[in-house]
């Protein structure tokens, strides 16, 4: 059974970090491509972060510079270091596996297995 489990939300204040981890069981071997996704109150979820197995990374505009997506394959972990944090960036943030053969973007519809989320807040 595939499972994804977020962990490392909390409430911070703006400028402050925080480091989101996913730990991802259930496959035969590491997906090829993982990203981040996520759900502010009243909108619709939006992709934050993706990573392809060969390394390359693709953010959006908003948290480029300021967020960094990272993979330990050995230990089946995704990670998203957030820094500069602005009350923007409230939302409950999810990890996701891309469906085989998507493109490895920021596009809900081509993520199939996500996690329950983690709850991250910013103050000013």
């Amino acid at each position: 059974q595939v499972q994804l489990a977020e962990s490392g939300g909390g409430s911070v204040q703006a400028g402050g970090s925080l480091r989101l981890s996913c730990t991802v069981s259930g496959y035969k071997s590491w997906r090829y491509c993982m990203g981040w996704f996520r759900q502010a109150p009243g909108k619709e979820r939006e992709g934050v972060a993706s990573v392809h197995s060969d390394g390359t990374t693709v953010y959006t505009d908003s948290v480029k510079g300021r967020f960094t997506i990272s993979q330990d394959n050995a230990e089946n972990n995704l990670y998203l270091q957030m820094n500069s944090l602005k009350p923007e960036d409230t939302a409950m943030y999810y990890c996701a596996a891309a469906r085989p053969g998507s493109y490895c973007g920021l596009t809900t519809a081509d993520f199939g297995d996500w996690g329950q989320g983690t709850q991250v807040t910013v103050s000013s």
